[in-house]
C-alpha cells in the first residue's frame, strides 16, 4: 500500500516537474517561436525549388546551391519592398512638405461625382473642401485623418515588422532545407510518438496544405500587387505606394481588391484625360478579379482536403494570429478534418 502510494507521489512530482520544465522552456524560446514557425512554412514552401537544384547540381554542390538559392531570394525580397517603401516614404514626405510649404495642391472633382449613388453628394463636398483650402479641411477633420493616418502607420510598420521576421526566418529556412532529411526523420518520429504512427501522412498532409495558401493565397495577393503597382505607376497615380500596399493587405485579408481599386479609379478619372481613364479602369478591374481565377488554380489543387475548409481556416487563422495564422489555421483545421474523416470511417464500414 505504502509502495503504491509512493509511486502515485513520484509519478506526480515526474510530471509537475516535466511540466515545469516545458513551461520554463517556453518561456525561453517564446521569443524567437514566430521566427522558427515562419522558417518551417518558408522551408515548406520553398523545399521543392532547392531540393530540384540541388539534384541538377549534385549533393557535392548542395553548400553552393544554398548560398546561391539564398542570395537570389532575399533579392527578389528586398527589391519590391525597397520600391514599395520607397514609394510609402516619398508620399508622405512629399504630402508633409507640400501642406508645409502651401504648395500642395488636389484636383478639384468633376461636377459628375455629386451624381454617384450613396456616396457622391458626401465625397463630393469634401473632395472640393479639401481642394479649396486643405489646411483648413485638416484642421475641420484632424481627428479622423490622425485616426487614419495612425491605423495606415500601424500597417505600415507591421509590414515592415513581417518583412524583417520572414527575412530571419528564410535564413533559418535555409539550414532546415539544407538538413530536410533529418529534420524530416525527426519530426516523422515525434509524430508518431503522439499519432500513433500517423507521422507520414500527417507531414505530408501539413506540407501539402502549407504549399496549397503560399500558393494561393499569398502568391496570388503578390501578383495582384504587383500588376496593380504597374497600373498605378503607369497612369502616374499619386500615393501609388500606399494604393499598391492597400492592394495586398487586402488581398491577403481576403478582401476584394476592387474595394481598394475604386478610390484609385475616381482619382485616375478626375486627374487624367478620359481615354487613358477607361483604359485604367479596364485594367484595374481585371486586375481586382484575377485572383477569382489565380485562387480555384492554385488553392486546392491536389489536395484530398476540401478548398473551403482551407480557405476557412486561412481568413480565421489569420484573425487569430496575424499573417503567421495564413498557415497555421489551415494545417489545424486540415488535421481536425483528417480526424473527423477517421472518425466517422469505421462507423461507415460496420
Amino acid at each position: 500500500m505504502n509502495n503504491t502510494k509512493d509511486n502515485s507521489i513520484t509519478n506526480v512530482i515526474k510530471i509537475l516537474t516535466l511540466l515545469l520544465l516545458l513551461v520554463w522552456c517556453f518561456s525561453i524560446i517564446k521569443p524567437f517561436v514566430i521566427i522558427v514557425v515562419w522558417a518551417i512554412v518558408l522551408a515548406v514552401a520553398f523545399f521543392p525549388l532547392f531540393n530540384g537544384l540541388v539534384k541538377k547540381m549534385g549533393d557535392s554542390k548542395k553548400k553552393l546551391v544554398a548560398i546561391v538559392f539564398t542570395v537570389v531570394v532575399v533579392s527578389l525580397l528586398i527589391v519590391p519592398t525597397y520600391f514599395l517603401t520607397k514609394s510609402l516614404g516619398q508620399t508622405s514626405i512629399e504630402t508633409i512638405q507640400g501642406i508645409r510649404n502651401h504648395t500642395l495642391e488636389i484636383p478639384v472633382p468633376d461636377s459628375s461625382v455629386k451624381d454617384w449613388p450613396l456616396i457622391g453628394k458626401k465625397l463630393y463636398d469634401n473632395w472640393v473642401s479639401a481642394s479649396t483650402n486643405i489646411e483648413a479641411y485638416i484642421m475641420n477633420h484632424k481627428e479622423k485623418i490622425l485616426e487614419y493616418s495612425s491605423g495606415l502607420l500601424s500597417g505600415v510598420k507591421g509590414f515592415i515588422g513581417a518583412f524583417l521576421t520572414i527575412f530571419a526566418s528564410f535564413l533559418i529556412a535555409v539550414v532546415f532545407m539544407y538538413n530536410s532529411n533529418t529534420a524530416g526523420n525527426r519530426a516523422k518520429r515525434f509524430i508518431d510518438k503522439i499519432t500513433g504512427n500517423e507521422g507520414e501522412e500527417i507531414m505530408t498532409m501539413s506540407r501539402d496544405v502549407i504549399r496549397s495558401v503560399v500558393k494561393g493565397v499569398l502568391l496570388v495577393a503578390i501578383i495582384q500587387a504587383g500588376l496593380a503597382f504597374i497600373g498605378f505607376k503607369a497612369i502616374g497615380l499619386p500615393a501609388a505606394g500606399v494604393f499598391t500596399f492597400l492592394v495586398l493587405i487586402a488581398a491577403i485579408v481576403q478582401i476584394p481588391a476592387l474595394i481598394v481599386m475604386i478610390p484609385a479609379i475616381i482619382l485616375v478619372f478626375s486627374t487624367s484625360d478620359s481615354t487613358p481613364a477607361i483604359i485604367f479602369t479596364i485594367y484595374s478591374v481585371i486586375v481586382a478579379l484575377s485572383d477569382n481565377v489565380l485562387k480555384p488554380m492554385l488553392l486546392g489543387k491536389g489536395l484530398k482536403t476540401p478548398m473551403i475548409v482551407i480557405l476557412l481556416g486561412a481568413i480565421g487563422g489569420m484573425l487569430l494570429h496575424g499573417i503567421i495564422g495564413l498557415f497555421i489555421g489551415p494545417v489545424v483545421l486540415a488535421i481536425m478534418y483528417r480526424m473527423y474523416e477517421f472518425w466517422l470511417t469505421p462507423a461507415n464500414n460496420e
